[in-house]
């Protein structure tokens, strides 16, 4: 036994040092965690709070202490997540969304965004995570991330078009697609007529739409360099025009009749009939053209704001002050005469005097009829108050401020009740459960009215940083209590103001500014000596009393959210015609990828259009200018077209030396040809500077006249290079041929530069 004694003695002993300790520890870790939490440093919280329950996880309220800020601090790593993310810090947004995970494994906040930061990841690295938990894409996922979006047509080439034809539409379609480097489908049943056309320096957008108005045509892209055109009809824009889907997610919705306000928007403004509202999501699924569907998107934006905000401050000041002065003598004023309860008589006999004792009844003031013939003064005691001498100053001042402050979104009704609910009694009944011999019973009805600071506020921002505020503003209290009907009902004492002004932010403005003055004077002593001037101060007593009450109320608006506008959410867009709407977009055309091995030429330098292959492919490279001067060069040099066909031309310049200005004519048989198009071909814009290019045709005699001109105090540019590419029409069967019948260059003085003039033969057939 003295064996087993002694270990147990010593574990007893070491558990009562530990015990008590660890206790120590754990209260010692939940203080520091409630420190932590008073700072809202809630991650530090967390780990304070946790260790602690885990020294004893018994205790009640270290366990709740760490479940409630478990949450806390998940959502603190979210919200560092979050930011890290917006900073472009993909991976230490990870690391605090993980940890996020890991201290609450509930919070689907945290799961969502490590699932989007790692698609983020995954994207700027172009390759998946191994670590990727993401399943396998089923076909109809696989269907939907290859789905794209509405065809946007991509010209090849980014020339300026030039056109002056009287053709068929058919014709005047395909040359611009020519020009532009397109392929353009026609509808079998369109039905083309002959029109004429002028366009001087249009994009190709500017173009197409151009013919289209002209031709009572309408197209559609249907791949990025492919086209096709119809009729312009109703029945045939419904069949060929293309539909898209989409669905938009409205953020500042703040009422259910906000939604429908947008989609009564965009069916009377757009005409989308297909629109279905989700109130439970905030979203609408829109259905239309491409060019409704753009448009939509610019209405939802404009119209999903984020409301003003706007903070009223309210500051209620009352100041009251009260003197009373209270000076003089009370002298007696009136006395009381009483008979004593006790009353004696005297009376004489023969034999001496006999004094008799009579009593009234222990009733003072009250005797028998047959004593009254035997009072004397003694029976009676008299009752003088005794005088006062008052001397008393008294000066009180009561100072009331509420300053609250209100926080309001812009046409949205703000409350603040500041006091109690006082029960009212409004009425009585009697229900018919009364019998014979029973009283039925009366119930009293009640309503509950707010007493103290009551305040609604209905801000409404206006541009320029202004506020009409619509106010209603009440302070009331509880000033005394009448019984009325044997029922105890509150007096309410009530200074309320209702009021609509428009105010600047952080004007100051003051609302019911109320003083009141009151003076009591009153005088009290012996008449007649209380009016004598100098013995008034002896006998009377005079009493002043001076209130003053002020109250003052202002408001001061602060703005603390504005409205927020784009250049986008102001500017008017063309939107097409009353019977089709379609959006009409400023062409900025692509400029076409290089082949493999070749340099991308400058912005600049627009590309040469599509051109059809040369006759006598030896003669495409541009010959060597002649020793000791410059030459103009046509390519190709020989040219083989059909009737109807569109083809270009370059002119060339080999061998130049500081040329700034190149004039030239070119001269061709109109019967055969026709001039479609000049355009810049680079050479003088070789270094990035913008050309300026003038021309003038004379489709009666063949003779065009082209100058080509660099910007003032640019300089002039050496070398070869194709100066202007002539797009011509063949127009009959034959041969002409085009010949530069004057021409040259000029240096940035101006001075002449002696250049050999080029020929090239062109065969119809």
């Amino acid at each position: 036994m003295k064996r087993l004694i002694r270990p147990a003695a010593i574990v007893l002993l070491v558990l009562a040092i530990t015990l008590p300790a660890a206790a120590d520890k754990a209260k010692s870790f939940f203080n520091k965690g409630r420190d932590a939490e008073a700072r809202q440093n809630y991650e530090q919280a967390y780990e304070d709070f946790k260790q602690a329950y885990e020294l004893k996880p018994k205790d009640i309220q270290y366990r709740s202490s760490y479940e409630r800020t478990r949450f806390l601090a998940a959502a603190s790593h979210v919200h560092r997540g979050q930011l890290l993310r917006d900073a472009g810090k993909l991976d230490d947004a990870m690391a605090e969304f993980r940890k996020a995970a890991e201290i609450d494994s509930a919070s689907f906040i945290a799961q969502q965004e490590i699932r989007r930061t790692q698609k983020m990841i995954d994207a700027a690295s172009s390759s998946p995570s191994p670590q990727s938990d993401t399943p396998p894409r089923t076909g109809l996922q696989k269907r939907l991330d290859d789905a794209q979006g509405p065809v946007e047509l991509a010209p090849i080439s980014n020339v300026p078009i030039t056109l002056k034809l009287t053709e068929d539409t058919k014709v005047i379609y395909d040359t611009v697609g020519k020009l532009a480097g397109i392929n353009v489908l026609f509808d079998p049943d369109y039905t083309s007529r002959r029109i004429r056309i002028e366009l001087n320096g249009v994009t190709l957008e500017e173009a197409l739409q151009i013919i289209a108005m002209e031709s009572k045509t309408f197209w559609r892209p249907v791949t990025p360099n492919t086209i096709f055109v119809a009729s312009d009809t109703p029945a045939k824009r419904k069949d060929i025009e293309q539909s898209v889907i989409k669905t938009f997610y409205l953020a500042n919705l703040s009422q259910p009749t906000e939604l429908q306000d947008v989609v009564n928007a965009l069916r009377q403004i757009l005409e989308i009939s297909r629109i279905q509202p989700l109130n439970s999501q905030g979203a609408l699924v829109v259905r239309g053209t491409p060019d409704q569907i753009a448009l939509a998107e610019k209405l939802v934006g404009d119209l999903d704001k984020a409301k003003s905000e706007v903070i009223v401050e309210v500051a209620v000041m009352q100041v009251s002050r009260d003197k009373i002065r209270n000076l003089g003598i009370s002298p007696p004023t009136s006395a009381t005469v009483a008979l004593q309860n006790n009353i004696n008589t005297t009376t004489g006999t023969g034999t001496g005097t006999t004094t008799t004792t009579g009593t009234t009844g222990g009733t003072p003031n009250q005797i028998n009829l047959n004593r009254i013939g035997n009072l004397n003064a003694t029976d009676f005691t008299v009752t003088i108050p005794p005088a006062s001498a008052t001397a008393l100053f008294s000066d009180s001042s009561v100072k009331l401020i509420q300053n609250p402050q209100i926080r309001a979104v812009d046409g949205q009704k703000a409350s603040l009740k500041i006091g109690d609910r006082v029960p009212v009694a409004t009425g009585s009944f009697q229900p018919g459960i009364g019998g014979v011999g029973i009283n039925p019973l009366v119930n009293t009805q009640f309503q509950y009215l707010d007493v103290g600071v009551n305040i609604d506020i209905t801000p409404r921002v206006h541009a320029g940083r202004e506020v009409t505020l619509k106010v209603m503003l009440d302070i009331s209290s509880v000033t005394s209590r009448v019984n009325i009907g044997g029922i105890d009902q509150p007096v309410i004492g009530q200074r309320k103001i209702e009021h609509e002004i428009r105010l600047k932010e952080g004007e100051v403005n003051l609302l019911g500014g109320i003083l009141e003055e009151q003076d009591i004077k009153s005088l009290s002593g012996i008449p007649g000596l209380a009016q004598v001037p100098l013995l008034k101060y002896l006998f009377s007593q005079t009493n002043k009393e001076h209130k003053e009450n002020e109250i003052v109320f202002a408001l001061i608006p602060h703005i603390v959210r504005g409205q927020e506008l784009s250049e986008l959410n102001q500017r008017a867009l063309q939107v097409g015609t009353a019977s089709a709407i379609e959006l009409r977009r400023v062409n900025r055309p692509a400029t076409p990828a290089p082949a493999p091995g070749q340099t991308m030429a400058p912005a600049s330098q627009p590309a040469a259009p599509t051109t059809a292959p040369p006759a006598n492919p030896q003669q495409t490279s541009p010959p060597q200018a002649a020793a000791g001067g410059a030459t103009f060069v046509f390519d190709p040099a020989a040219v083989n077209q059909k009737v109807g066909a569109t083809f270009a031309v370059n002119v060339l310049l080999t061998g130049a030396q500081n040329v700034y200005s190149v004039p030239l004519q070119v001269s061709y048989d109109p019967k055969i040809l026709q001039v479609v198009n000049i355009s810049n071909g680079g050479f003088l814009s070789q270094d990035g500077q913008a050309v300026a290019l003038v021309h003038r045709d004379d489709d009666q005699g063949g003779a065009l006249q082209i100058t080509a001109t660099r910007p003032p105090g640019s300089g002039g540019v050496s070398g070869q290079g194709a100066v202007v590419t002539l797009t011509f029409l063949a127009k009959a069967s034959g041969q002409s041929q085009l010949t530069i019948s004057r021409g040259g260059a000029r240096d940035p003085a101006m001075q002449a530069l002696p250049v050999a003039g080029g020929v090239a033969t062109v065969n119809v057939r």
